[in-house]
């Protein structure tokens, strides 16, 4: 049962600068404070070129109950937006919508708060906020396509709200997300803009919201765990520490998803256990293994995939020698694709695979058990999986912000913007991104850190033994926890998978926060809950827009043909993590040659080195050297060069 009070009040900051609905146009954005109105008369545009003259912080704010395992909680839900301002100069950067649920009465410095986004890149968060762990989300019954749309929005038994708080974020140029000029979202459309800009929005919520002290998390999705890495790190350096990185459906190094790659340079080993895991779903593979054999099947899969295909794969590509005729029949076998079609695709992507493995049928990209007959409307968009669902995640939102939540806006909600057409997929000095050497330099700044990652047996865009290997090359990592679930991309939307991850979830909370507390049990502000109540608003916003559909993991066309980077390992992949922290630490300039001093490490946002700075100073110098920073980090773990 849901129970809504009342709107409460809005926050807003008093426009000194014009257009774009008013807003601060220089300067750091001065704390909210109550206005009257939750009607935000703004119109945000995803063009690439747009941008707002100021922004105001404005916010619709209600109040609503959620019962979990007998347990009523209380809690606030504020929709609006914040503004993300350059670290060093206090500049608004761009303006960021946000709904965010917090617990009512909960203690803030021990209360977790945790961050979702999803990806694309261009992608709202509209898949996560009404699908995964938020209070509330569509019940869509996948695999099932039986149940009419639009799915029936309801009390989340999964939610993640006794566990931590929730905000969730729009990436710029998405949702209600805009820049402010004299930036325009192209600005922030690449890599490394991005994951800064979203620095910036983390510590702009973390300040407003006197959340500072609180254990703090960050959840991404497909391309938004590429965010998660670059970020991680970069919050980190800038003296943010967080406590937990959650991975759903990693996609961490585009140089080894082999359907990036046209024609492919990569071998599609690592996506071999989740074709033959569709194949036995669909009952195609022989034999087919019961669902209960499902992790069985798939640990004898990894196996065939790293000593069997991957190698001939390699042969293949370096001679195109025709394959091995009883590999190609054991493929066909395990994964119920035909040898003819193994023959002549033997290096086999995943959008092949997809269209061929049920003759007069496609099957989806995100979810593979998703079928449908070629001629059908589930299958007019190319991956059933996501036509399915889309049409209601699109109504939903629209409908859940203005009459639930309170906030109205004369835009339309982009659920996905043309961001990627024009994306800047370069990082590290290569055209396409690998950032396990992000995460890896998260880790080396905080040893403590920890990292779950959910991924899906059936998924066929992010395919969980590709992040296996992916995650392979940072060797052990004791905070490192891999989850693999019933299900596709988006795990969550699975009845069987829901309730595993959140167990799964909740215990990954209580092992990286350095108390286990209950914290459904907050007192709450409320003192009573009046009889059943909807909200209702006068304004009408618009259908929601999805201007570009994707289809698996997409790179520009120039992209699918550049070499893939390959990657470092071992004392390799520690020296790049080393150059990178080194560049950190160049890039600030200090008046002396090598060296920075507190202040100079703070007015170029290395809030790390500020925090740790007397014991990085073993000199007494009042300066420290590189040297000085990376031995402090040995001291706590990091693996880096001697």
């Amino acid at each position: 049962m849901r129970k809504l009070l009342t709107i409460a009040l809005a926050l807003a900051l008093a426009a000194c600068g014009g257009g774009g609905g008013g807003g601060s146009s220089s300067g750091t954005p001065a704390p909210p404070t109550p206005s009257s109105t939750f009607s935000d008369p703004t119109t945000y545009s995803s063009a690439a070129t747009a941008s707002l003259d100021g922004a105001t912080e404005a916010s619709a704010v209600t109040r609503h109950q959620l019962v979990l395992g007998g347990t009523t909680l209380n809690y606030t839900a504020t929709a609006g937006h914040l503004t993300a301002a350059a670290p060093t100069t206090g500049a608004p950067e761009a303006s960021f919508f946000y709904v965010a649920y917090t617990l009512d009465g909960a203690d803030p410095a021990t209360r977790p708060v945790t961050f979702f986004y999803n990806g694309g890149p261009g992608s709202a968060t509209v898949w996560l906020h009404l699908g995964s762990f938020g209070p509330r989300r569509l019940a869509t019954d996948v695999p099932s396509t039986a149940t009419p749309a639009p799915f029936p929005l309801v009390d989340n038994a999964e939610s993640l709200l006794d566990v931590s708080d929730l905000v969730f974020v729009d990436a710029v140029g998405c949702g209600f997300s805009e820049a402010i000029a004299p930036n325009v979202n192209r600005t922030f459309w690449g890599v490394d803009q991005d994951a800064a800009v979203f620095r910036d929005f983390v510590t702009r919520y973390l300040a407003a919201n006197h959340r500072t002290a609180s254990p703090k998390f960050l959840f991404g999705e497909s391309y938004g765990t590429t965010r998660s890495a670059v970020l991680a790190n970069l919050l980190e350096s800038a003296g943010t520490s967080l406590d937990g990185v959650i991975l759903q459906s990693s996609v961490l190094n585009y140089n080894s998803n082999c359907s990036v790659f046209t024609p492919s340079t990569v071998s599609c080993a690592g996506f071999l256990p989740s074709y033959a895991a569709v194949g036995a779903w669909l009952n195609l593979a022989s034999p087919s293994p019961p669902v209960s054999a499902l992790p069985d099947y798939m640990a004898q899969m990894r196996t065939v995939a790293s000593t069997q295909y991957d190698p001939a794969v390699r042969a293949f590509l370096a001679t195109h020698a025709p394959p091995d005729a009883a590999l190609v029949a054991q493929l066909a076998g395990e994964t119920g694709l035909g040898a003819p079609q193994w023959q002549a695709h033997f290096n086999m992507d995943s959008i092949y695979f997809h269209s061929n493995l049920v003759p007069g049928s496609v099957i989806g990209l995100y979810d593979g058990r998703m079928t449908a007959a070629l001629g059908t409307a589930l299958a007019s968009g190319g991956d059933p999986s996501s036509t399915y669902i889309d049409s209601s995640f699109a109504s939903a939102i629209v409908q859940y912000l203005g009459n639930e939540l309170g906030y109205t806006t004369p835009s339309s909600y982009v659920l996905l913007s043309n961001a990627i057409n024009v994306w800047n997929f370069s990082h590290d000095g290569k055209p396409l991104p690998d950032t396990i050497p992000d995460l890896a330099a998260a880790l080396a700044h905080d040893p403590q850190l920890r990292i779950f990652s959910a991924n899906g047996y059936h998924d066929l865009v992010t395919p969980f033994y590709v992040t296996e290997l992916d995650f392979a090359r940072m060797g052990s990592v004791p905070g490192l926890g891999v989850k693999i679930y019933q299900g596709g991309h988006m795990t969550y939307l699975d009845n069987v998978a829901r309730p595993q991850e959140k167990s799964d979830l909740a215990a990954f909370y209580r092992s990286a926060t350095t108390a286990s507390k209950e914290f459904a049990a907050g007192a709450s502000s409320v003192a009573s809950v009046p009889a059943e109540t909807r909200l209702r608003v006068g304004a009408q916003m618009p259908p929601a827009v999805m201007e570009r559909p994707l289809l698996g993991v997409w790179v520009p066309e120039a992209l699918r043909h550049a070499t893939p980077a390959p990657p470092t390992r071992g004392d390799a992949l520690e020296a790049q993590v080393e150059g990178k922290l080194r560049s950190e630490f160049d890039s600030a300039r200090g008046e002396h040659a090598g060296e920075l001093t507190r202040e100079e490490a703070r007015a170029a946002g290395l809030g790390y080195i500020v925090r740790h700075f007397d014991a990085m100073d073993v000199r007494g110098a009042g300066a420290v050297r590189f040297e000085d920073v990376k031995q402090f980090m040995r001291e706590r773990g990091a693996r880096l060069p001697r």
